[in-house]
Parts: structure tokens; sequence; C-alpha cells
């Protein structure tokens, strides 16, 4: 039986886009409510890629236990359903320790099977699977999100075209059902759940959030990013489909490789980053239950005592 919202009912919730802040605000709640932190982001997840998802650095997880970091390797693969097991067991230890688990994250498939549990989606077809990827290597994932948004426009309006993996497996859904994914995805649990978790998402203005996105981009490329792209490229293993998809990687990849401007690179990486964070808003402003909060220390500390 997968873990449901009820067993994550003591749990609390701290999300926002990229970019937010959300690590450093997450150490002063986990001091002042005795919490350890959950990482709710399907990148920080693998080892080696430290620097570009900006994972909590050795100092800050000594300070306050962090779980779900650094469990998978980039070639391995983790599925949505496979973190919530794990997030399940985390839960389990910080409870036996006394202590209350907070999540920390913007991953929002990770966050709404968190609060709303996971839908009963069909199982994997590998022929049909086999076929739209070898679509999209062969047309290119533009041509491949405009066909899913011909059958299922619900679903390519929250996915951005270079998503290939959730496109594929969209289509995928489609072609062995004859429904949309987004008609399974409607049967997760009632709008009452929602109320279990108390979530609190870091609201910045929008303006002043594209500042910190582009600042912090800056200081990551100052802090070795590129070489840390360039050690994953030479491993032969390579990387996952779903390491693949970080932001950052592949553009940084492809400079290496190919050369070419690299200011035109930095830029593209921020506008990436800038549209992935208004996708992340879109998805936590219609999900029930998840507040908008200044990002003041104080107010969200205030707001989590009130849960």
């Amino acid at each position: 039986m997968p873990p449901t919202p009820a067993d994550f009912a003591d749990a609390l919730v701290l999300t926002g886009p990229t970019g937010a802040g959300k690590s450093a605000v997450a150490l002063e709640l986990a001091d002042r409510l005795g919490c350890e932190i959950v990482a709710m982001d399907s990148m920080t997840l693998y080892r080696g890629m430290d620097i570009g998802t900006a994972k909590p650095t050795a100092e800050e997880r000594a300070r306050v236990p962090h779980h779900l970091i650094d469990v998978l390797d980039p070639w391995e693969s983790g599925s949505v359903a496979w973190w919530l097991d794990r997030a399940d067991e985390a839960c389990r230890l910080i409870r036996s320790r006394g202590k209350r688990p907070l999540f920390v994250g913007g991953t929002p498939f990770y966050l709404k099977a968190l609060t709303c549990g996971l839908f009963d989606a069909p199982p994997v077809d590998p022929p049909i699977r086999a076929g739209l990827e070898a679509e999209a290597d062969q047309l290119g994932p533009v041509a491949l999100h405009r066909r899913l948004a011909e059958v299922d426009p619900l679903t390519a309006a929250r996915l951005h075209p270079n998503d290939v993996r959730r496109v594929v497996r969209a289509l995928e859904v489609f072609v062995a059902t004859g429904r949309p994914i987004s008609s399974f995805q409607r049967t997760w649990a009632a709008p009452d759940t929602h109320a279990r978790i108390p979530c609190v998402m870091l609201d910045w203005p929008r303006d002043e959030l594209y500042r910190r996105i582009d600042a912090r981009v800056d200081a990551m490329l100052a802090a070795g990013w590129v070489d840390e792209v360039r050690r994953l490229a030479a491993d032969p293993r390579g990387m996952g489909k779903e390491a693949s998809q970080a932001l950052g990687y592949r553009e940084l990849r492809l400079h290496l490789d190919n050369g070419g401007d690299r200011a035109a690179t930095v830029a593209e990486i921020k506008t990436r980053t800038r549209q992935f964070a208004k996708r992340q808003l879109t998805w936590f402003r219609h999900l029930p239950g998840c507040v908008p909060v200044p990002p003041a220390k104080g107010s969200l500390i205030e707001r989590l005592l009130k849960s």
C-alpha cells in the first residue's frame, strides 16, 4: 500500500519557486520548530550534482539533519512513487527521534503526491514508450509536445517541450488507453484531504524573484558549475533522463561540447530558470492548502506555528 496524505499528517511543508531561498529559511524553521528536513527536490537526489542544484552544504546538513539528498547516482532513475516511499521511511526515522518532518523543495509532482496522494496511473507500456522516444529523437521535442497539445491540452500547458520524459509518458497513457493523463490525475484525493499537511510557499514579488534567480546563476558559475558539468560529462555512465532535465546542465554541456558564446549560454540558462519558476508558481497557486507567505522568517514561523 503506497503512503497516503494521512501518513504525513504531522509534517510541515515549505515550498516555493527556484531561487526563492528555501534552504536558508528552512534551517531557521527547523531550529525553531524541532524539525529534520526532508528534501522535496527531484534533482538534489543525485550525487555529484551539487552546485547547479543549489544543494545544502555539508555545514548546513551538519546543523540540521537532511534526508533524501545524495541517494542516487546521475544515471539512476527515481519515480514520484519511489520518492514518496522513501519520504515515508524518512518520516518514520525522524519521528523515532522525537522530531517533526519538514519537507523543503519545489518539485511540483512531489508536492502534489505528498499532499494529495498518487493517482492510479496506467502501467508503463514499453513498446509504445520506445516508439514515442524514437519519435522525439527523430522529429524533436517541440513536435512531440505539439502532438500532446492536440490530445491533452491541459497536460501540454503545464509541461515544457524540453521535458521529453513527461511528454512521452503523457502520450504513452493516451495511446494505451484513449484517455488523456489529465483525466486520471483528476482522480487524486478529494479537496478536504489537502488541509492535513500545513504548506507555506515563499512568495516574492516577481521582479525580485527574477533578480534573485539571475544572481544565483552567476554565483553558481563563479562557484565552479562548469567544472561540475565537465566532471559529469567525463563519466562514461552518463546522466539518466531524469538527471539530464536539471536546469542549466544541458545548456552547459552543449557549450562544453560545441563552444560558442558563453554569455549567450548564461542568458539562456537564466531565461529557462525564470520560465521554470513561473510554471512552479502556477502549480503551487492551484494547489489547495498551499498558502503564499512573504519570505520573512518570522511570518513563516508564525504561520506554521498556527498549523
